[in-house]
């Protein structure tokens, strides 16, 4: 092996790199390449991507990164670049520090800087090149300062003894070969290595020009702007060995020496196993203990509250018992009760402080030792939730609890975590926004000088199936069932091609940087919660302005490295839910303990409100199309809400018809087997869960709870031979179990798979069907303070207070207009069928500018526009809006 790539700038490189990591690894591996390093500019982003790429390759990942060097000098205005490559452990642990430190202490001009004393004090573990043209030495050289060069590269040496190497580079650029002439004497001198780097940006010669467009992108340049600084050769592809050899023949130690450099980076990265932070226990008691004594004391207030008579309560215990019994085992033979304890922990917190939280989120809710720790607010049994669905014991996999909180105190419930385990441990998680289709396509449009009219007009030929990834790429032999194929799809944009050369060179670049990632975001609701500082596992990136620091691995990557990630998701209906609360203890005589655990599920007015379909702000109902449907199926009972709300979406929307028909008495419910009664009569002998297919496993197949999760998993992958072997089993279950045929076995597994591709979470639709009738239990019975805490919400979307508006009037509410003397900023309710229009809603005034005159109302009612205007603070309540609130 005489050469390895040590300087390769990904996709992940985000501003300057078109190459794609597993296109990398592959490429590698074809030339016999034995390693092959990452070295995206002053990030890790693609590490993880790039270490489990190689491995699958057989090839030796070496991580590193390009830094951005701070200038030595005050007064020097340029950074420059020194490329660092990990040795082991210790240096990937400083490297995330060093880059960490960068971007939340030290960013200039967006560029993450780090300080030379920085690498003082982490250089340890790392192996440091030079930079080549772009490095502190390389620029000394070309200035011809040649004094200067010889000491920056002896501070270098001193900072990374043995580890310090001169770099050379022959790509293309007019700065290459004046920086080789004067760097190699310069090293011969100073006694350090030299080594050959090939500064990769692209795959292939001809992704040149694809790449440049996607640097275009970056900088908002247009690609033929003769002025633009070109940074780029045609040569910055990924070469071969045996064309680097030739390029470095006349310096071999230099190709010779990156494969020495390879041999001595041994980072091995420990994957897929979970590091939990530890979970304080109040006594200091053993966790394991801890954990089982609040699940079984919570439980018991669970039964207290569920059955308040004792003879009931009794008569049901053992069945409770059981079931916390066996996740209890199950969860403390997994390894998770701090996983528990901690998502407990913050929740009880956020209740007891005024942040309301929703019933449960995903299949979370199948738990009765999330539902006795309050983590969800559904009985399982009362409604055959799975835990299983949850948490396989069969398949060891980390538990995932998204929870929704109020959207306005979500940030306050994300406080007290970091403060609980220290701000050091907690951060929030990047995700990565890529040139999908049609922004490809806008995007290259506008580098090219293209008119918007003109690039515009292509783009919406583009389909967009909702749940559909579409692409550019021409059809290949097999395609995808997942995928649309924009050219065959849409024809018009084949001809286009053909007939306009102005569209072929637009869908040629737009194709070739379609997928690649163009920004890097905050992901919505995830945050990680480490055994330790965050960057004892990956580095930190913080936005340029912001100050909100983020993992540098997305979230499929911080669970590789074992990171714990927790969903703290904002959810606007709870923000509503607690308003309306609010409203209603505050100003209704007897209900000033009023509370959504107390309502009746029976209530008449909220099933003739869903049957009426006056579903407007009733959450997840709203819809025309679930407006219809609510009509037909006319629901009596809160297990009809949860079927209704998983058969509205593609594929289980064409039973729609038949399930409102059985329900309503004009079609008879019949059963694919008498045994799947209990299983199907909720849903009228219609398969509609996920959770039913597990249990018609369970029941007919001899199948384990487990063993069906797995099946119900295999089932939605569609593999031919792993369902070929499923179905052996369950023809074997169902004749031992039952007697069952095989043909008859195998229409009720052809049943199953079907719906299993596309059956619902039945946890998921409880806890949101459970939120659907809390809205319209408020509408129903306090539709003021209701209608109020709505149009509360969106007092900044005109279109959505008329739309409100109209729907409170239509619902028999009156609705006064804003008055300055008797409205507040928010919309309140006047009576139970009367609201007061809110200040707030009134355009151009602002809330600094009402909450003054608010301020200043309280020592009496205004008595005319001059008495408003002489007692308000004239600096925040400003002409405009004065003439606001006169329009109004």
């Amino acid at each position: 092996m005489p050469f390895v790539h040590l300087r390769t700038h990904t996709e992940f490189s985000v501003v300057d790199g078109t190459l794609r990591i597993d296109a990398a690894a592959a490429a590698a591996r074809q030339d016999a390449q034995g390693a092959l390093a990452i070295t995206d500019l002053a990030n890790l982003f693609g590490a993880v991507k790039f270490y489990k790429a190689c491995r699958a390759q057989g090839v030796k990942p070496i991580i590193g990164a390009d830094l951005w060097l701070e200038p030595l000098q005050e007064g020097e205005k340029q950074a420059t670049r020194l490329l660092v490559l990990v040795q082991n452990l210790r240096g990937y642990l400083n490297l995330c520090q060093l880059l960490a430190r960068a971007w939340t202490g030290n960013v200039q001009r967006a560029q993450a800087w780090v300080k030379w004393d920085w690498l003082a004090e982490l250089g340890e573990g790392l192996i440091a090149l030079s930079g080549a043209d772009l490095g502190a030495v390389g620029l000394a050289l070309l200035a011809g300062d040649t004094p200067r060069a010889e000491a920056i590269a002896l501070r270098l040496a001193a900072i990374f003894p043995a580890r310090f190497v001169i770099e050379l580079q022959r790509a293309g650029l007019a700065s290459h070969e004046a920086h080789v002439r004067a760097a190699v004497p310069l090293a011969a001198r100073l006694a350090l290595p030299v080594v050959a780097t090939h500064p990769i940006q692209f795959l292939e010669r001809e992704d040149f020009e694809a790449h440049e467009a996607r640097v275009c992108v970056a900088e908002g340049e247009l690609l033929g702007n003769a002025k633009r600084v070109r940074r780029f050769s045609p040569q910055q592809h990924f070469k071969t060995q045996s064309e680097m050899e030739q390029l470095f023949a006349d310096i071999p130690s230099a190709t010779a020496n990156s494969v020495q450099i390879a041999r001595r980076c041994n980072l091995e990265l420990t994957l897929n196993k979970a590091q939990l932070p530890d979970f304080p226990t109040p006594d200091g008691s053993p966790i394991e203990a801890y954990f089982r004594a609040q699940s079984v004391a919570g439980l018991e207030r669970r039964l207290h509250a569920l059955y308040p008579d004792p003879g009931q309560r009794e008569a049901r215990r053992a069945e409770y018992e059981a079931r916390l019994a066996f996740e209890l085992d199950t969860i403390v033979a997994m390894g998770f009760p701090g996983y528990f304890l901690i998502v407990s922990d913050f929740i009880v917190w956020a209740k007891a402080n005024g942040c309301p939280v929703g019933p449960g989120r995903g299949s979370g809710a199948g738990s009765l030792v999330a539902y006795s720790l309050l983590i969800t607010d559904l009985d399982p049994l009362a409604y055959q939730l799975l835990f299983e669905r949850f948490l396989n014991p069969e398949r060891v996999s980390m538990p995932d609890f998204d929870i929704d909180f109020c959207q306005a105190n979500r940030e306050r419930v994300i406080d007290y975590v970091k403060q609980k385990y220290g701000r050091d441990a907690v951060s929030q998680i990047a995700t990565f926004g890529t040139m999908a289709a049609k922004a490809a396509l806008r995007d290259v449009g506008r580098v090219l000088g293209m008119g918007y009219g003109h690039v515009d007009s292509i783009a919406k030929l583009i389909p967009a199936p909702p749940g559909k990834v579409v692409t550019l790429a021409p059809v290949p032999d097999e395609p995808d069932s997942s995928v649309v194929y924009a050219r065959k799809e849409a024809p018009e944009l084949a001809q286009r091609e053909a007939a306009d050369e102005e569209v072929r060179e637009l869908l040629q670049l737009a194709t070739r940087v379609e997928g690649i990632v163009r920004n890097v975001g905050m992901h919505a609701g995830g945050v990680l919660i480490a055994p330790g500082k965050i960057t004892d596992f990956c580095p930190l990136y913080q936005q340029p302005g912001s100050d909100n620091a983020v993992s540098q691995y997305d979230k499929d990557d911080v669970e590789a490295i074992g990171l714990v990630k927790f969903d703290f998701l904002g959810l606007a209906t709870l923000t509503i839910l607690e308003h309306a609360k609010k409203l209603v203890r505050a100003r209704r005589p007897g209900r000033e303990n009023f509370d959504y655990d107390q309502l009746p599920f029976d209530d008449p007015k909220v099933y003739k409100l869903f049957s009426d379909a006056h579903t407007e702000a009733i959450f997840q109902f709203e819809s025309r199309g679930m407006q219809g449907m609510l009509r037909e199926a006319r629901p009596s009972r809160l297990e009809d809400l949860f079927a209704l709300y998983a058969l509205f979406r593609p594929g289980p929307m064409e039973n729609i018809p038949s399930f409102c028909a059985r329900k309503n008495g004009k079609e008879a419910v019949t059963w694919p087997h008498p045994l799947l009664e209990p299983v199907l009569a909720e849903t009228y002998g219609i398969f509609v869960y996920q959770e039913q297919v597990m249990q018609t496993a369970q029941i007919l197949g001899g199948y384990s709870l487990g063993g069906a999760d797995l099946l119900r998993r295999a089932m939605g992958k569609k593999k031919a031979e792993e369902m070929a072997k499923e179905r052996e089993k369950f023809r074997a279950g169902a004749l031992a179990t039952h007697g069952i045929p095989e043909a008859k076995a195998d229409e009720i597994f052809d049943l199953m798979e079907k719906f299993a591709g596309y059956g619902f979470n039945k946890s998921h639709a409880a806890a949101y069907a459970l939120l659907a009738y809390q809205t319209a239990y408020m509408k129903a019975h306090h539709g003021a303070a209701f209608m109020a805490a709505n149009l509360s919400l969106v007092m900044d979307d005109t279109d959505k207070v008329r739309q409100f508006h109209e729907d409170a009037l239509a619902n028999g509410l009156a609705v006064l207009p804003p008055d300055i003397n008797a409205s507040d900023y928010r919309f309140r309710p006047v009576d139970a069928k009367t609201i007061r229009y809110g200040l707030g809603a009134v355009r151009s005034t602002g809330e600094s500018a009402v909450g003054a005159i608010l301020e200043a109302r309280k020592a009496g009612p205004f008595t005319g526009l001059f008495d408003l205007c002489r007692r308000v603070d004239k600096r925040t309540v400003n002409r405009r809006a004065v003439e606001a609130l006169v329009r109004a």
